[in-house]
């Protein structure tokens, strides 16, 4: 991490001195020009303790607050409350991640539709992957169709996830997706967001648009240097330039 914080100011210097002519350069000055930059060790702990808090690693807050001496912005508790939504949301209770919401904060469904909208389809989804067809069916008609006569987007959704009752092999099915744990964790991602609205913080980690800084300012540069860039963003690790 400490490598992309220092890389977008390095970025931005070099972007201005090449903005005439596109120069080479090498590892061995880039990394020279790296080292010239400090960072705070305190700025770097609150990135990361910014990192643990959007996300909600609860314990990890609470152990690296006792390591470092870095204050979270968030009440601990708030950030396990708000575990509790999201964890119920992966486990497919999406009922006991519904009444939660509203236990934490009743205007967060009431002034987002689409949200409630998608929570309810989780549900219609949980209906369907434990077959219990009837009360699917029954679910949709009362629950969904009338919201979905009101959004066009909303009964385009809903007519997605009720085609997969038409199929008795849902591997055939061409929406099968909507049965993969991956849209439990789409879902619980987008009430994570909505909970961290309403609670005045952002609702993605700090890193995130650091990171995307730093593959904008390299995306600026290449036009005007060659220089030791990441291209692997997990390892973190320059590339040596062509020459």
């Amino acid at each position: 991490m400490s490598l992309f914080w220092v890389m977008i100011p390095q970025l931005a210097e070099i972007q201005e001195q090449m903005a005439s002519s596109k120069k080479v350069i090498m590892r061995e000055e880039w990394e020279k020009r790296l080292n010239h930059i400090r960072i705070r060790k305190e700025d770097m702990n609150k990135l990361v303790m910014n990192f643990l808090v959007t996300e909600g690693y609860a314990e990890a807050v609470a152990k690296f607050r006792m390591e470092t001496g870095t204050e979270p912005d968030m009440d601990v508790a708030m950030i396990m409350d708000r575990m509790a939504v999201k964890k119920a949301v992966q486990c497919g209770n999406v009922e006991d991640a519904i009444e939660k919401v509203n236990d934490l904060n009743p205007e967060i469904l009431d002034t987002n539709p689409e949200l409630f909208f998608h929570l309810q389809q989780q549900r219609l989804i949980e209906l369907i992957r434990n077959e219990k067809i009837e009360e699917a069916l029954e679910f949709a008609q009362e629950e969904l169709a009338p919201r979905g006569e009101e959004n066009q987007s909303f009964l385009e959704e809903l007519e997605r996830t009720v085609s997969l009752l038409v199929f008795k092999d849902v591997s055939n099915c061409p929406v099968r997706e909507l049965l993969d744990i991956s849209q439990r964790l789409k879902t619980a991602n987008e009430v994570n967001a909505a909970i961290l609205t309403s609670q005045s913080h952002e609702k993605d980690p700090k890193l995130h648009s650091l990171l995307k800084m730093l593959i904008w300012a390299q995306n600026q540069l290449d036009e005007k240097a060659t220089y030791p860039r990441i291209k692997d963003f997990l390892k973190a690790t320059l590339e040596n330039p062509a020459v």
